[in-house]
């Protein structure tokens, strides 16, 4: 692991982090839009960052298949006012940490002639092989760009695009370019992390975008990561969203995080919350929200819900570390039970 430090802007931001990849650990995040060739996004990987105000959201692709370009749709909260890169291993680490290794055709194009708006192009960015577009429209608008620019949306993507332009008009659109990757020496599994900095006060994690132009009965599999202040509230919208890790960060993981690039912005305490994604398509009809003050839970505005029947609260499984005082206070007072029996027994027999 290289150990090479830049210093983040410490303003009130989100991060996004974005790995272009053609092979290795499975790390992706965003709705798919191809221009040619059978590409697919493998399972995704998310770090969601919230402190002092600060959203840092840090995600990654791996692409699969054949195609010259392929790319993907991340909504966002709000516009970025940076775009860098980002760590080059903090997702691989996050994994290693909770995985540890054993010894051994576009419905938009219709729409053209009813509406002449378009979407706004507020920053363009060049890295690597990768063309970053960040964009400000409706779905109409959003998905038109996408369609003038070569791809070609599935057809559930101007719903999923408009569940996510009822709260933020905010998109990013980034294309890989496998020729240009070529060019640059990039070989399967080299990546290319890309960090945006958003200014935000609604942490959010984006989840319903992973099930974009898949079959209903197809899994979604993906690992969220949070780092927060305190232990967090979470919010979701359907099943198959669990909770496995909730606990204090520990100072080497918080370290070696810290050591990659673009990443000594972390804090030296946080709470670290993993939950892993496993749900049908269909299903996957709700994002993750989150809320770090204790007055405030999650809303279901930031969920993509209006029902609150339909909330649910990811739960961390009940462990032996969680028991065991439970279980020993019990121990000890059926011990002073029982000696306090025998006392009684004892002082009642006679002299």
């Amino acid at each position: 692991m290289r150990r090479i430090r830049r210093r983040a802007q410490t303003t009130t931001t989100m991060t996004v982090a974005v790995l272009a990849l053609t092979a290795g650990p499975a790390l992706a995040c965003g709705g798919l839009v191809g221009a040619n060739g059978t590409i697919e996004l493998g399972r995704t990987t998310t770090l969601a960052v919230y402190t002092d105000g600060v959203q840092r959201y840090v995600t990654a692709f791996e692409f699969s298949g054949e195609g010259e370009e392929v790319g993907s749709i991340i909504p966002l909260p709000d516009v970025p006012t940076d775009v860098t890169r980002a760590g080059d291993w903090t997702l691989q680490r996050l994994v290693l940490e909770v995985n540890p290794p054993e010894r051994q055709v576009s419905l938009f194009e219709a729409a053209d002639s009813a509406a002449n708006e378009e979407a706004e192009v507020l920053l363009e960015v060049e890295v690597d092989a990768l063309d970053l577009t960040v964009l400000r429209g409706g779905a109409d608008e959003v998905g038109r760009w996408a369609v003038d620019n070569g791809f070609f949306l599935t057809p559930d993507a101007p719903e999923v695009l408009d569940f996510y332009a009822a709260r933020s008009e905010i998109f990013l659109a980034a294309r890989f370019d496998a020729s240009r990757a070529a060019d640059l020496g990039q070989g399967s599994g080299d990546s290319t992390p890309i960090m945006l900095t958003i200014p935000t006060d609604q942490p959010w994690v984006p989840l319903r975008i992973l099930s974009m132009g898949l079959d209903s009965g197809k899994t979604v599999e993906a690992d969220v990561f949070l780092l927060t202040d305190g232990k967090p509230q979470l919010l979701a919208g359907g099943r198959g969203l669990a909770l496995e890790r909730s606990e204090w960060a520990s100072d080497l993981l918080l370290a070696d995080l810290r050591s990659d690039e673009n990443m000594d912005w972390l804090p030296r305490r946080m709470w670290l919350s993993y939950l892993p994604l496993d749900v049908r398509a269909a299903e996957l009809t709700y994002d993750l929200a989150i809320s770090t003050d204790p007055e405030a839970h999650p809303s279901l505005d930031d969920v993509g819900i209006e029902l609150a029947s339909a909330a649910v609260t990811p739960r961390a499984p009940v462990t032996l570390r969680d028991w065991w005082p439970a279980a020993v206070a019990l121990a000890v007072g059926a011990v002073v039970w029982l000696l306090a029996g025998a006392i009684r027994r004892l002082s009642q027999e006679p002299s």
